[in-house]
């Protein structure tokens, strides 16, 4: 909840001075019995909770969602079911779902961005179409976070013209996110080619002896190129919330300033 809408909230009533003073400091939550949603942590970090929905129940998925909305005016949720993503919207009718990502959003569409925008946010690109599945969790994160988002998927290095035909799209961003398995090479040739940073997604794709994606963590750890940091295994949230911290910071430095003047 915006400032504003906590100061609305207390002078219509809504809210007592006591309360409205919990949320301005980032300390309010919504007590469910089940759940505790913590409706003061966009105050606190600058971006609003997301909903982990794997493990909850479709009631108690469905009735967080109506919470949400109520208090905070959307919901996002990351690895969602299908039957989760029904019970949902038979409570909140503008529920989306998107079964590759996972992801279940709530409230308005989000705004599209203007035709240049998506060359100044975030790169999200993988190393195969196996990938896209964890990279899309990443790039919608950042999308609902407020960061224009470019993809460029099927560009691994064993075909590595793919990846240079696309060099100017990746260098672009002010950040990118490399979502890779199997021996996970493409985040440290990324990270060898721009002057951003890059984090490294290491994904559960590949055979037997990528060890459910461990063997592109350790390759993406090792990294020789610098700038390079790592998130968990198929964590592509993670990954999309760090790029949306980069690009408010990137945002908030001066065009003359991150060109050395």
């Amino acid at each position: 909840m915006k400032t504003k809408d906590i100061l609305r909230a207390v002078q219509s009533g809504r809210m007592t001075v006591d309360e409205g003073a919990d949320a301005l400091d980032g300390l309010s939550y919504e007590d469910m019995g089940f759940a505790r949603l913590d409706t003061g942590r966009e105050v606190r970090s600058g971006f609003p909770e997301v909903i982990f929905c794997a493990g909850k129940s479709e009631e108690q998925l469905a009735a967080i969602y109506e919470k949400m909305l109520e208090k905070e005016g959307r919901a996002f949720g990351t690895r969602a079911s299908q039957a989760q993503y029904e019970a949902v919207r038979a409570a909140v009718p503008s529920a989306v779902y998107d079964p590759v990502s996972r992801i279940l959003r709530a409230g308005p569409p989000e705004p599209a961005a203007g035709p240049d925008a998506a060359l100044s946010g975030v790169c999200v690109a993988t190393a195969g179409t196996s990938d896209i599945p964890v990279a899309e969790e990443a790039a919608q994160t950042a999308a609902y976070f407020g960061c224009a988002v470019d993809r460029v998927y099927d560009v691994g290095v064993s075909g590595l013209h793919r990846l240079l035909s696309q060099l100017d799209r990746i260098r672009s961003a002010s950040c990118v996110v490399a979502v890779a398995g199997m021996e996970g090479a493409l985040a440290s040739v990324i990270g060898g080619l721009v002057q951003v940073p890059v984090i490294a997604v290491p994904t559960s794709v590949g055979y037997g002896a990528s060890m459910g994606g461990l063997s592109a963590l350790l390759t993406m750890i090792n990294s020789c190129a610098n700038g390079v940091t790592v998130v968990n295994i198929d964590n592509g949230y993670g990954a999309g919330y760090v790029a949306a911290q980069i690009v408010r910071l990137a945002r908030a430095v001066p065009a003359g300033v991150k060109e050395g003047r």
